[in-house]
Parts: structure tokens; C-alpha cells; sequence
């Protein structure tokens, strides 16, 4: 021990900038006196009926990791606690005016201050640091900690949410009447924060709590920082929102394809799968919860409106390919379809087509008998043919009215789904502004 305390004494006198080995002496001197009947294992009150009271101050450095899945928080903090201790007071003029003195943290007695929601596994990421001794008893230790909090992530609105993760600091095993705790600031000093390309510092609010436990009757006082946390959404703005939304400006346009190109279908299904493919990537980075978030609604909203144009196609290109054996168009559906949402589809290349009548050409009856039985074979013919020639005109007819009923409902559907994936791309953008 007598070793020990020399070659601390020597650190303490070379420490000391312009100090004279005379001051360095004087160091030594006051270092053995201070610790020749002095126990860190006690609270350092006089009488044990007093309070001791210990001010908390917290500097926030660095955001390091935020886990939304795992929902805990790693910060990095310089933590600053001050309090007097009753047993380490000197006089400035019995040593040659030494008021302050560095000493290791565990040569004196620490509060027992700990996170109260800490998720770490080690329970030892601070680092052991020198407190500053003055000769009144204040004793102010400095400790940078790299702490992880569990903190409640709420991603009803993500990419644009805000989150709220609070850390409490307490004793652990001394309650309000041995040990009591007070801010130094309202708020946790964010001056020499280094900003985090993710997450905006909105503020870190500190207050003071006094909690009575069940088990106890004795009330704990404890200190919660409330850190505001704002999302930085410009990221998953042109990493998913962008390309959802471009994709799904490509599910209308299935409408506008021909029905003979056949890949009507073909584009939904692949515009669906590729919506698939980003809703798992945002389903990975979020934690499991009953609130889909915000990203994840337009996801299933786009996906079902994909889901139902394909659906329409496939029942629009039935009617387009109506055969002969089709009933006629119903009179609702020609009033309705053909003429009033043509107009307002603006569908005006197929025209009504009048059906040509086919009469058989006026025949002049002969004299002969025979010649009367000739020009009745003709006549039969001639209505045979005239007849055929007019039922696949009518069969012709037929099947270019389902075609444009399918044409002007394919417009329609195109006109209609691009304003629904417009004002849904308004709508999630708008949260953003």
C-alpha cells in the first residue's frame, strides 16, 4: 500500500503543470492523510440520518446504433456526477494552497448509480476515470459510457416517425432518505453531439422522479432523459417509396395494352411480385407489432389495387374475346358503355356500323316450265348465300360491340387507377413535407 500511494503521489506532483517538488511534497502529504483512516465502502456523511446528495448531469455524444427490431438503443455519454464527501476537506493553507487534487475513482467512495433500463449483457461498458477532489469535499467524477437502453419503438409512421426513448438513472440500492439525486441542467447537454445520418436530436429533456416501489416503503428518486428522436426519411424516400411508386404507375398501363398482345396479365403479375419483393425488405428491419407502418399500408394498398387491375383485365379481356356465339350487347350496357363513358373515356375510333341489308335480286319469270324450275334452284342458292353472308355480318357486328364495350372499360380502368395511384402517392409523400 505505502508503494501504491507513492507512485500515485508521484503522478499527482507530475501532473500538476508549473508545480515545484515542494508542492509535489506537499501532494504526497496530503494524499496520505486523506486516505490513513479513510473506507470507500461507507456512505461519507457525518451522521448516517443526513442526505447525501448527488447532482447528475448527462452529455450526449453520439447516437451509435438504434435497433428497431430488438428495440434498444446504444448512445455513447460522458457522465458527469458530483457530490461532496464529508471525510475528504483540507485546508488550501496547510499545504502550500493545493485546493484541487486527481485521484483514481476507486480510491473513493461512488454513488451507486446505475441505467435502470439498460439492455447490455455486461453491465460494464463504462470506463474507470480520475475524480477531481476539491478542498471543500466536492468530489466530481467524469465517466464516458457507451450504454444500450431498451426503448419502445412505435413504427405506426415510419419512414416519418418519431421516436421517444427515455433513460433513467437511480441508485440501486439507496433510497430518497440516505441518497437523493438532482439535475444539474433541464436537459442533457447536447453541444458537442455528433450529428447521426439517421436520426435527428430533437431535444433530451431531463426530470426528476420519486417512485415508491411495492417492495419498498421507502420512496427512489431517479432522473429520466427523454431523448427525441426524428427520422431522417430521404433514404427510404429514393430506396423504397420511389420505386414503389414508379412501379406502380406501371399497373394502369396494363389497361392500355392490346388484348391481342397478350402481356396484359403478364405485366400485373410481374409488378406484383416486384411490390413483394419491398414489402419483405421493409418487413426484415421491422420490429414485430400489431401497428403496420406507414410504409407497409401503401405497400398492401398498391399491392391490392395491382392485385385488382389484373383481376379486371382478366375479366375485361373475356369480353374481348366474345365469339360469335355471344349474346348481344344488353341495351343498359350500350346506353351506359358504348355512349356515354365512350365520350367521357374519349373513345371515338369504332363507330356504329349499320347493318346492310341483302335482298335478292328481282327475278323474271319465264315462259318455259323448266326455265321456272332453273331460276327456283337459283333463287334457293342465291337465299342460302344471302342468308350466310348476312348472319356472319351479324356475328361481325357482334363481336366489334364487345370489343369496344371492352376498349371503353379498359380506358375507363386505366383513367381510374392512375388517379387512385396518384392521390395514394400525394398522400404518403405529403407526410414528408
Amino acid at each position: 500500500d505505502q508503494l501504491r500511494m507513492n507512485s500515485l503521489s508521484l503522478s499527482l506532483s507530475l501532473s500538476l503543470p508549473g508545480c515545484s517538488a515542494a508542492h509535489g511534497r506537499f501532494a504526497q502529504k496530503l494524499l496520505r492523510d486523506l486516505f490513513s483512516n479513510y473506507t470507500n465502502a461507507l456512505r461519507p456523511v457525518e451522521d448516517t440520518v443526513h442526505i447525501i446528495n448527488v447532482t447528475l448531469q448527462i452529455t450526449l455524444s453520439q447516437i451509435i446504433d438504434m435497433d428497431e427490431r430488438n428495440q434498444i438503443l446504444t448512445t455513447y455519454l460522458w457522465i458527469r456526477q458530483v457530490w461532496m464527501d464529508a471525510y475528504l476537506t483540507w485546508r488550501k493553507e496547510d499545504y502550500d494552497g493545493l485546493d484541487t487534487i486527481r485521484i483514481p475513482s476507486s480510491y473513493v467512495w461512488r454513488p451507486d448509480i446505475v441505467l435502470y433500463n439498460s439492455a447490455d449483457d455486461q453491465f460494464s461498458s463504462s470506463m474507470e476515470t480520475n475524480v477531481v477532489l476539491q478542498s471543500d469535499g466536492q468530489v466530481t467524477w467524469d465517466q464516458p459510457a457507451i450504454t444500450k437502453s431498451s426503448c419502445s419503438v412505435d413504427v405506426a409512421f415510419f419512414p416519418f416517425d418519431l421516436q421517444q426513448c427515455a433513460l433513467t438513472f437511480g441508485s440501486w440500492t439507496h433510497n430518497g432518505n440516505q441518497m437523493d439525486l438532482f439535475n444539474a441542467l433541464d436537459s442533457a447537454d447536447l453541444s458537442d453531439f455528433v450529428a447521426n445520418v439517421e436520426w435527428e436530436v430533437l431535444g433530451m429533456p431531463a426530470k426528476k422522479n420519486v417512485i415508491l416501489y411495492g417492495c419498498c416503503s421507502d420512496p427512489y428518486p431517479d432522473i429520466t432523459f427523454t431523448l427525441h428522436l426524428k427520422r431522417r426519411a430521404s433514404f427510404y424516400i429514393f430506396n423504397l417509396l420511389v420505386p414503389c411508386m414508379m412501379i406502380s404507375f406501371l399497373a394502369p398501363l396494363g389497361f392500355y395494352l392490346p388484348a391481342d398482345s397478350g402481356e396484359k396479365v403478364s405485366l400485373g403479375v410481374t409488378v406484383l411480385l416486384a411490390l413483394t419483393v419491398f414489402q419483405l425488405l421493409v418487413a426484415e428491419s421491422m420490429p414485430p407489432s400489431e401497428s403496420v407502418p406507414l410504409i407497409g399500408k401503401y405497400y398492401i394498398a398498391t399491392m391490392t389495387m395491382v392485385t385488382a387491375s389484373t383481376a379486371l383485365t382478366i375479366f375485361i379481356m373475356n369480353v374481348h374475346h366474345c365469339g360469335a356465339e355471344a349474346r348481344p350487347v344488353p341495351p343498359w350496357a350500350e346506353r351506359v358503355i358504348l355512349n356515354h363513358l365512350a365520350r367521357f373515356c374519349l373513345v371515338y375510333e369504332v363507330g356504329n356500323v349499320q347493318e346492310a341489308e341483302s335482298e335478292g335480286p328481282p327475278l323474271q319469270g319465264g315462259r318455259s316450265r323448266e326455265g321456272k324450275r332453273d331460276l327456283q334452284g337459283l333463287r334457293r342458292d342465291v337465299d342460302y348465300i344471302a342468308n350466310a353472308y348476312q348472319d356472319q355480318r351479324t356475328a361481325q357486328l357482334r363481336i366489334g360491340e364487345w370489343r369496344r364495350v371492352a376498349k371503353v372499360m379498359d380506358r375507363f380502368f386505366m383513367w381510374l387507377f392512375f388517379i387512385m395511384v396518384f392521390f395514394m402517392s400525394v398522400l404518403i409523400l405529403g407526410k414528408a413535407i
